[in-house]
């Protein structure tokens, strides 16, 4: 429903999407499927594919300073978040058509359900990727590289839960890629901090997607695809405690190795704020969990766009100092 009692679905309405968001209700009618292969009705995987650019571009800046180039970096990281997501989406929608077709979710998706055809989702594809590589090529060619071994995670990420219980590794491999790139497109190279930070999202990404996982273990286990969630069953609390701890500790490396020998400690000050914010964030959204039932999962997974933008906000300060 869309909130108001009595008020019929949007015609082809993911089940997932946000409610009354505004791809069912603004956008014309012949976009809408292909919006919604690119998930642009449910915008949270956009933020969380950006989140880790901005921290890598203001990591990077809070080291040698901050330029008026940064805010094209800022701003291309959105445009290429927004595509690229897009684009990984869709590619994910057309490896995945068997199973989503089986699962309650996911069988509303535009190509299990006949929106879209597999023929028409390869072309938009490659529309999307087209113009998310036009953007990377204003970038340095240090940048331009990682963007395009980028591709090869984005390609992998779909088949890894046929074969490994751990997919939310190499999502988080893929999904935080941004924070190398960002940053060698401030700096021009990869250095320990941009690392560090990079390691800090993936394990963000297994807190994050754990929970999102919970939503389907039931079908999943019934198809036999795989997941962390149907990994941990009732120890994924523990487990969750485990990614907080080491996404915080991989951030707060990552400020103290890039910004200590500055010796600027209200710059450090700010900086260390990141992950200690962060990580009462996650705490937050662990306390509340309850892997049973599937509406709390789902709003506690897009809880971590506000926990990602808090790090954003106190590494651009920093920056900024």
């Amino acid at each position: 429903m869309t909130g108001t009692p009595g008020t019929p679905e949007p015609e082809g309405r993911v089940a997932d999407a946000v409610k009354g968001n505004w791809v069912d209700h603004i956008a014309p009618a012949p976009t809408r499927p292909y919006l919604r292969l690119s998930r642009a009705d449910r915008p949270i995987g956009t933020w969380l594919l950006l989140l880790p650019c901005w921290w890598g571009v203001a990591l990077a800046a809070s080291i040698d300073g901050n330029r008026l180039w940064d805010l094209w970096i800022a701003l291309g990281c959105a445009i290429g978040a927004f595509l690229m997501r897009g684009a990984g989406c869709t590619w994910n929608d057309i490896t995945d058509r068997e199973f989503d077709a089986k699962v309650a979710r996911t069988r509303s998706r535009p190509i299990p359900s006949g929106q879209v055809s597999v023929r028409q989702a390869v072309i938009w594809m490659a529309i999307q990727a087209a113009v998310a590589a036009m953007i990377l090529f204003t970038l340095n060619w240090t940048t331009i590289a990682l963007g395009v071994a980028s591709l090869g995670l984005v390609a992998i990420y779909p088949f890894a839960k046929r074969f490994t219980w751990w997919p939310q590794v190499f999502l988080g491999l893929a999904f935080n890629w941004g924070a190398l790139l960002a940053f060698a497109a401030h700096s021009g190279s990869v250095s320990l901090p941009a690392v560090l930070l990079y390691l800090s999202g993936i394990a963000w990404t297994l807190f994050y997607d754990t929970i999102y996982a919970h939503q389907d273990k039931d079908d999943d286990a019934l198809i036999g695809v795989k997941s962390t969630a149907r990994l941990f069953g009732k120890a994924t609390g523990k487990w969750l405690a485990f990614f907080l701890t080491l996404s915080v500790l991989l951030m707060a490396a990552a400020v103290l190795v890039a910004l200590l020998p500055q010796d600027e400690p209200v710059k450090l000050a700010v900086a260390l704020a990141a992950p200690w914010f962060f990580g009462w964030h996650l705490l937050w959204q662990l306390h509340r969990l309850d892997t049973e039932n599937s509406d709390t999962c789902l709003r506690l997974f897009r809880a971590n766009r506000d926990t990602g933008l808090i790090a954003a906000l106190f590494l651009a300060v920093a920056a900024a100092l």
